[in-house]
């Protein structure tokens, strides 16, 4: 394995199994949204933000943010509203079944985060998050070299 430089495959098999693990903790609790969602309610619960604001934050492409809206909509976790200040675009806001379900979400996400740190040091920890801070800077959309 110390030789082994497949990190795109490595990143991609950590990231499969993370969803699928935090996938299957939800599921047992009975909580209906998917982590991906759980990211806009998170969002959402701070203020209503545009499908273009989500986008941005959570690094998704507007077309997906689309469908995931949608399931939300459908859900009652979120609903669309004129924008006051713009006509032409929705804002997104979490509805009160949507507080209910991220919040009851926040439990088990929180606990897979700790379960992400055990058998890890403090120093080691520190090093993953700068490494993954790194990483987002490095592979940032927005600096894509045009040619």
């Amino acid at each position: 394995m110390q030789n082994d430089d497949r990190l795109l495959f490595f990143l991609s098999k950590a990231q499969h199994k993370l969803e699928a693990f935090l996938k299957k903790s939800l599921l047992s609790q009975n909580i209906k949204i998917t982590a991906v969602q759980s990211g806009i309610l998170f969002l959402l619960k701070r203020r209503s933000h545009t499908m273009t604001e989500l986008s941005k934050e959570l690094s998704i492409d507007n077309s997906a943010i689309t469908g995931l809206v949608d399931r939300l909509e459908k859900s009652g976790f979120a609903e669309r509203k004129i924008n006051p200040d713009d006509r032409r675009t929705f804002l997104i806001s979490i509805t009160p079944q949507g507080f209910d379900e991220i919040n009851r979400a926040k439990v088990i996400i929180r606990r897979v985060n700790e379960q992400i740190k055990e058998g890890f040091s403090e120093e080691e920890m520190d090093i993953f998050k700068r490494v993954l801070d790194r990483f987002f800077t490095k592979f940032d959309a927005e600096t894509i070299p045009k040619n």
